[in-house]
């Protein structure tokens, strides 16, 4: 048996709460040949029908990967470097990003965000989408995973990366 093709790009979500954002993001993958790495704890169960109905049949078709915590995931990554984390806590510009194939796009869950030591050890690497409206606090996870993975897309078909 082959492995599987190289991802274009590694979604990483660190302990998501909501099955149906999980859901519509492995789905997401699935379309663009993306990675999905989750990170425990998860705020729902894998076989949740929730997560099913949100990423339809697509979830046989997805890369993806299951980590007890963020130590299990560097470790069995090689500590990746280019990680780019998204947060609305930095003034860094995801446009302003240089993004490339493979890169890991690493995403806190929808309650509180990355775990706290991250906005200190991963300063240089946090990036955020813009918002110019004045009364959200942040995108859905899963509208940001698009708006940060099409990002991506659009760098590596138009700006000639690849």
């Amino acid at each position: 048996m082959n492995p599987p093709p190289q991802p274009c790009f590694n979604i990483v979500l660190v302990a998501p709460e909501i099955p149906q954002n999980t859901g519509s993001i492995g789905r997401l993958c699935v379309c663009v040949d993306a990675a999905l790495h989750l990170i425990k704890p998860l705020g729902f169960s894998l076989d949740e029908a929730h997560l099913r109905r949100a990423g339809l049949d697509y979830w046989p078709y997805l890369n993806w990967s299951l980590y007890e915590n963020w130590n299990d995931f560097l470790a069995r990554n090689n500590n990746p470097e280019n990680m780019i984390f998204c947060s609305t806590k930095t003034t860094q510009n995801l446009y302003e990003c240089t993004l490339r194939p493979g890169d890991w796009l690493v995403f806190g869950n929808e309650g509180h965000g990355l775990p706290p030591d991250f906005y200190e050890k991963y300063a240089d690497k946090l990036f955020t989408i813009p918002m110019p409206g004045q009364h959200a606090r942040s995108h859905n996870l899963a509208n940001a995973v698009s708006i940060a993975l099409y990002e991506g897309l659009r760098q590596m078909y138009w700006s000639k990366v690849l």
